[in-house]
């Protein structure tokens, strides 16, 4: 039994417990029997009113709880709707109470969702309408009764982030373009003349309006600033380039330059005007030194000819450059061809320049190919034959590499000038040709001179044939008288076959112990037959290093030959002392001795 139950029982029992202590105490008083019913239906209309008071306010309270749960599960629907949230689920077996207390708690929460959602939707669209008052755009189309979803707001979130991001951007590249005008305009002496220009000069950025139009404006503003400044610019450029120039050609000391070197630096309005006022003045000044300046234009006309490979018949092709009438219609004409000139050699520097490069390696490689021909090169001190060899096979292809490039460039160059590009009067190929022509044909010259030189018999070969097949006077074979052998003196000098022996008697003898070799006493000193120069010249390099007072150690000795390998002047002395007396002994003495 519940509990309600029971104390409804109890309340029935003291309802009938008060009644019976009532009709007790009615008896007692001795009260009527009709005004105890009279009595007792008060009790009973009363207590039957009591609890007729307590079920109509029941049946309130059960009709409220009833309204109450209708009102909140149709607020929820419409909530679930708007929140596009499911809708709210009761639970099986709930009371009333239960019903409209959980109802009414989803509600609250719903609400609450709903007025956070109207809320922050409130504050992005009040910062949409900010950040497009900024940038002059128009706010994002926006239901602002309707509740957005969580999806909506999201995207909101989103959207206004990058708008706030692209304002950032904006706003950065207009103080960096604004930097960048207000650099411009001083440096152009321009103050702000338009409305435009003022907002932008403005201090306050924050009330610029970071438009695309405006942006668009600036970036128009200072492109036009740029050319202004890029356009004085290049002005003062080619008034400084034809200041300095014109310094050059009219020999302008030194301190008037330095007294115009802040012109010559920067390029504000004042200095634009000062390099026209000077240019002014030296064309005054050069009409006056006329002669001169055309000398000089001449001189550097001459110059480029020689860097862009002007042929003879080019050259000539400028008749101006002989004429003698110095008048400015003929500086004129020379300004033209030396202007001419100059843009020809910067467009075309690099091929110039790679044909200069073929020519220095090519004079490098000939020099190194004159240095392979020269004997002395095989001494090989230092390793140099080997670095020499490297070089001069690193320079071969390096010139052919060269020469590939080139052909490359000069096909550019005729495509472009219409033109064939020429190198002393030459197509490039035709010149590389020719200097290698050149440079075989003397390479075969110099090969033909040498083996002319090794064939053609030199002077003392000449001179010694001659000595040898002229008839000399000489006694018969045999023994020598013994009257007109002579002792030699102690003071004697005896000479190899190479030099002379002078004796007491002032004559000449050749010791010879099969061959008697004519001698000369006063001639140039007679050498073997068929020694070559280069023997010749190491005989005197011996003769020079090896003997005492340089006398020539002999390679032919008596009876054979005399050992040349001698360590000393004693011991060449010592052999040649016992060789001349073998030559006593055996009676072979040379018949061309003189005697006095």
């Amino acid at each position: 039994m519940r509990k309600s139950e029971i104390h409804a029982a109890e309340s029935v029992a003291s309802l009938n417990r008060a009644l019976i202590k009532l009709r007790d105490i009615w008896e007692e008083i001795g009260i009527p029997e009709d005004q105890r019913l009279q009595r007792t239906d008060v009790v009973h209309q009363h207590v039957k009113q009591i609890l007729s008071m307590m079920v109509a306010e029941e049946e309130n309270l059960k009709k409220r709880l009833k309204i109450s749960i209708e009102c909140c599960q149709k607020e929820l629907r419409i909530l679930c709707n708007e929140l596009q949230m499911p809708p709210f689920e009761e639970e099986e077996g709930s009371t009333m109470l239960q019903l409209e207390k959980d109802r009414r708690t989803q509600l609250e929460v719903m609400r609450k969702h709903k007025k956070e959602r109207m809320e922050e939707l409130k504050d992005l669209i009040v910062k949409d309408r900010e950040l497009c008052s900024i940038m002059c755009s128009t706010p994002l189309c926006i239901d602002q009764e309707a509740v957005p979803s969580l999806e909506q707001l999201k995207n909101y979130r989103s959207y206004l982030s990058d708008l706030t991001n692209e304002k950032e951007r904006r706003h950065d590249e207009f103080v960096w373009i604004k930097k960048q005008i207000i650099s411009y305009m001083d440096d152009l002496e321009r103050p702000p003349e338009t409305s435009f220009e003022k907002d932008v000069m403005c201090e306050n950025e924050e009330a610029f309006c970071l438009s695309n139009d405006n942006i668009a404006a600036l970036k128009l503003l200072l492109s036009q600033l740029e050319e202004c400044k890029a356009e004085r610019e290049r002005c003062c450029s080619v008034y400084r380039a034809k200041i300095l120039v014109l310094w050059d050609r009219l020999q302008i000391p030194q301190e008037e330059k330095e007294a115009f070197s802040e012109h010559m630096a920067n390029s504000k309005r004042k200095n634009m005007e000062a390099l026209q006022d000077e240019v002014q003045r030296l064309n005054v000044l050069k009409m006056k030194k006329i002669k001169i300046f055309i000398g000089a234009i001449r001189a550097e006309i001459s110059h480029l000819w020689e860097k862009c490979f002007y042929s003879q018949e080019q050259r000539q092709a400028f008749a101006p450059y002989n004429d003698d009438n110095f008048t400015e219609e003929l500086l004129n004409l020379h300004e033209v061809e030396v202007s001419a000139l100059r843009k020809c050699y910067e467009d075309h520097k690099e091929l110039f320049d790679g044909v200069r490069k073929w020519q220095e390696n090519w004079l490098l490689f000939i020099d190194l190919e004159k240095k392979a021909n020269n004997p002395s090169r095989f001494n090989n001190r230092g390793g140099n034959l080997l670095k020499e060899e490297k070089q001069r096979s690193e320079l071969q292809k390096s010139l052919s590499k060269l020469e590939k490039s080139l052909k490359v460039q000069t096909d550019l160059w005729e495509q472009e000038c219409g033109e064939e590009f020429l190198v002393d009067g030459l197509k490039f190929l035709e010149y590389v040709d020719r200097q290698w022509t050149i440079h075989q044909t003397e390479k075969e010259k110099e090969k033909l001179e040498r083996q002319l030189k090794k064939n053609k018999p030199t002077e003392e070969d000449t001179r010694f044939r001659t000595a040898v097949r002229t008839p000399s006077k000489r006694r018969a074979p045999g023994n020598p008288t013994p009257g007109k052998v002579r002792k030699l003196s102690s003071s004697s000098a005896i000479t190899t076959p190479n030099f002379t022996a002078s004796t007491d008697f002032g004559g000449t003898i050749c010791l010879s112990a099969k061959n008697p070799v004519p001698l000369q006493g006063s001639g140039p000193r007679i050498r073997r037959f068929g020694k070559t120069p280069r023997e010749l010249d190491r005989d005197k390099e011996n003769l020079d290093r090896n003997t005492p007072g340089g006398i020539l150690k002999s390679q032919d000795g008596v009876d054979g030959t005399l050992n040349s390998a001698a360590g000393s002047y004693s011991e060449f002395a010592r052999e040649l002392s016992h060789a001349f007396k073998s030559s006593l002994t055996s009676g072979q003495l040379n018949s061309t001795v003189n005697y006095h």
